[in-house]
Formats: C-alpha cells, sequence, structure tokens
C-alpha cells in the first residue's frame, strides 16, 4: 500500500509539470516578437572576418579606455554571452579605435580569467569608421570622448536594430505614462540585463527558430499601429 501511494505520488510529481508545459504549448507561437526599431546599421569593412550579416550580434564601444569599462564587460560576460554563447550565429563585437590594442589586451586576459571567449571579437577601426558606425544607430546620446558607451546593442541576422518600441511597464500604461522606447541596453545595470535584455535576446532566438520551422507571424507591424493609436 506504502509502495502505491509513493508511485502514484511520484507519477504526479513527473507528470504535474508536464502537463501545465503541455498547457502553455499552445501560447509560444503567440509571443510578441523583439521589434526594429532602426534599419541598416552599418557593417564593418575590415579585412578580418567579422561581419554583421547573417549574425545576432551584440555591439559595444568600450573606446579608448576600455579598462573603465571592464565592469560592463564583465556583465555582458557573465549575464549574456555565458547564457547564448551555444547558440548559432550569435557573437559579441567590441568595436575599438586602432592603435589602442594594447590597451584591449589587459581587458581581454580580465574577461578571459577563465576560458577563451571564441564568439567575443574585438575589432580596431579608424576613429571615423567607429562614427559612422554608431551614428547608424537609434541612441539618444554620442559616444563620449573616449569613443566609448556603457550601452550596448542587439543587431539582428538583416542588420536590424532591435528593442522595444513601447518600454512602459503594466502600471504606466494603466497611468497613461508617454510611450518611451527602448533601443540599447545598459550593461552597468545589471537589472537592465537581467530583466529586459537576456529576455529580449532569448525572444530573438525564438524567432529565428521558428522562421526555420515557418511558424513565425510578424505583429511588428500591429504594434507599431496599436502604438499610432495611443
Amino acid at each position: 500500500m506504502k509502495k502505491t501511494k509513493r508511485y502514484a505520488v511520484l507519477s504526479i510529481l513527473f507528470f504535474l509539470p508536464v502537463a501545465f508545459l503541455l498547457m502553455l504549448y499552445p501560447s509560444t507561437h503567440n509571443y510578441t516578437p523583439l521589434e526594429i526599431v532602426n534599419n541598416n546599421v552599418t557593417d564593418f569593412y575590415s579585412q578580418e572576418d567579422v561581419k554583421l550579416q547573417d549574425h545576432i550580434t551584440v555591439l559595444a564601444f568600450f573606446g579608448k579606455k576600455p579598462l573603465d569599462n571592464s565592469i560592463a564587460a564583465s556583465n555582458l560576460k557573465e549575464l549574456v554571452y555565458d547564457k547564448f554563447k551555444g547558440f548559432k550565429k550569435f557573437q559579441v563585437v567590441v568595436v575599438a579605435p586602432k592603435g589602442f590594442e594594447d590597451y584591449y589586451k589587459e581587458l581581454k586576459a580580465e574577461v578571459e580569467r577563465y576560458e577563451e571567449l571564441k564568439f567575443w571579437h574585438y575589432l580596431y577601426l579608424s576613429e571615423d569608421e567607429i562614427k559612422a558606425v554608431f551614428k547608424s544607430l537609434l541612441f539618444e546620446e554620442n559616444l563620449d570622448e573616449n569613443l566609448s558607451t556603457d550601452h550596448v546593442f542587439v543587431i539582428d541576422k538583416e542588420r536590424n536594430q532591435r528593442g522595444r518600441t513601447d518600454d512602459r511597464e503594466e502600471k504606466e500604461i494603466e497611468k497613461n505614462i508617454p510611450v518611451y522606447s527602448l533601443s540599447s541596453y545598459d550593461c552597468i545595470e545589471v537589472s537592465e540585463v537581467k530583466n529586459k535584455m537576456i529576455d529580449d535576446v532569448r525572444i530573438l532566438f525564438t524567432e529565428y527558430r521558428q522562421k526555420r520551422k515557418g511558424k513565425f507571424v510578424d505583429s511588428n507591424n500591429r504594434r507599431s499601429k496599436d502604438l499610432k493609436n495611443e
């Protein structure tokens, strides 16, 4: 009798999560895709084999004093890179000024303290090239005097910048707070990386997975129309 009860309890514990997942499964195709906030991000034309096209890229600008951005780099590595490094076509690209390679050796040694980061690239460009790439992004601020920012950008395989055209929380929507967007992610703010960026990158991978299976429905146009009517 005790064995029967034990097996019954074990069966319930096993099948309950499965049943819960099956209940959720029909709704997985109705998720909101990560929105395109900007098109035609400038690609790289260096001799190195690093391109935005056909990759899901997290793009960073750590400037002439990369060690000043070591916290942002560490957060990016531990919270984002480590989660997605196994996904096909995922990469982190740090745009750096030519002539500052030695400074980046120190940052690289700090970030790669425990493992080689195969999908984390440092791309050395001229100041004009860096400014041209940055100018093609949607961002409210300029790079600082060292060509640096703590913010990183998510770029899809077609060189579209992804983000949120409406970044309001439910309470803000209820209070009719004006719409504001999210086009970048502050890597100093751990809560922003954990609660927004990680979810957004995961959604982007889901979109491409559904596209491969022919199950993707683009709701970006519908969402944009909804916002215009608000």
